[in-house]
């Protein structure tokens, strides 16, 4: 008899039920993942909300860590008990932009939780050399957060030096604040946070803002003459049109965000952008070369020596049974949520 466990399965968009499945078979060349930890990224609010995924039924989550209960019999450098974040691009490393080292532009990947099973479950079938191996005083927590910080900081990079720049942060979500944080650790003089929540505008100030604006009038206050960076991460249309207006003079915005409805950028914006010569930055994913980068190991250094703090972020910790009405309060947003966890193993 097949041995089961607890997933929760989206079979279309606002219909996911959390069932006993299969715990997965792993390849030669596989880890098998007891989940410690899973966040709720953005993305997963619109995919299993409205905007759905590539195939159903499929388990979502995918910013997950957790520890190795199994190895495939090719599978050297991890041992049972190992804590693991997992990567959850799974480049093909065989086109042109992976021969590059460009992994997040990879033009046929896999992924977890919108391309194959994720991690809103207790085990996961994880390649070997898509598990990042943890610092062993790392809390599993800890460790199920490095994506998002990966994220804030491959788009920091674009943007050049930090030190002593002017930098402005639209949107205090776990993103935001971690590029706040990557920011200020790289050597940013003064940095801003936007968002309209005042309780995520105190948390941008926890994570080291030296101001907050709640509104676009008083960020374009605050900027004066123009901020040297600005890291666009909210994705929505007005504060994507407001990145540009943010700018100095030879300004570099890098946009993280996701939008779901059009973006239009009026004359004046435009015209802003194009007279200060701003270099307008988009940024996917997370991953550099040797996959799946700086941008993680990094994360997991300065989460483990406490220089990156993540803990005031959590504002729920769950089980998987509260999955599908969590989702639907977060896409009609009826709680008030940063990183929100699910503890697939916890009752």
């Amino acid at each position: 008899m097949t041995e089961q466990m607890t997933a929760a399965l989206m079979y279309e968009p606002g219909d996911v039920r959390v069932e006993q499945v299969e715990i997965p078979a792993i390849g030669p060349d596989d880890l098998l993942v007891k989940v410690a930890a899973c966040g709720v990224c953005g993305s997963d609010i619109p995919r299993m909300n409205f905007s759905g995924a590539y195939r159903y039924p499929l388990i979502c989550g995918h910013e997950f860590s957790g520890h190795v209960v199994d190895a495939g019999a090719n599978v050297t450098g991890f041992a049972q008990g190992d804590l693991v974040s997992v990567p959850p691009l799974l480049p093909c490393r065989n086109c042109e932009s992976c021969a590059e080292g460009n992994f997040s532009l990879c033009e046929n990947y896999d992924y977890f939780g919108s391309r194959r099973d994720g991690a809103y479950a207790q085990f996961v079938d994880v390649p070997a050399d898509n598990a990042l191996l943890m610092p062993k005083d790392l809390d599993p927590r800890a460790a199920a957060m490095i994506d998002p910080s990966a994220i804030a900081l491959h788009a920091v990079l674009k943007c050049g030096d930090m030190t002593d720049k002017r930098v402005a942060v639209l949107g205090a979500g776990p993103i935001g604040l971690f590029a706040v944080q990557w920011a200020k650790l790289l050597g940013a003089g003064e940095v801003l946070a936007l968002d309209l929540s005042e309780e995520k505008a105190q948390m941008a100030r926890v994570a080291g803002a030296d101001l907050t604006a709640l509104t676009s009038e008083e960020a374009l206050e605050a900027a004066g003459r123009g901020f040297d960076v600005i890291i666009e991460t909210a994705g929505v249309p007005p504060t994507i049109a407001l990145a540009p207006n943010l700018a100095a003079r030879h300004g570099h915005a890098a946009f993280i965000g996701i939008p779901h409805q059009p973006v239009q950028l009026d004359k004046g914006t435009f015209s802003n952008f194009l007279r200060h010569e701003v270099s307008l930055h988009g940024s996917w994913n997370s991953f550099s070369a040797p996959f799946p980068g700086t941008e993680w190991t990094d994360s997991a250094d300065r989460l483990s020596d406490g220089s990156l703090k993540w803990e005031f972020m959590i504002t729920h910790e769950l089980p998987l049974a509260e999955v599908p009405g969590t989702m639907k309060a977060l896409a009609d947003r009826s709680i008030f949520s940063s990183k929100v966890l699910f503890m697939p193993n916890q009752p």
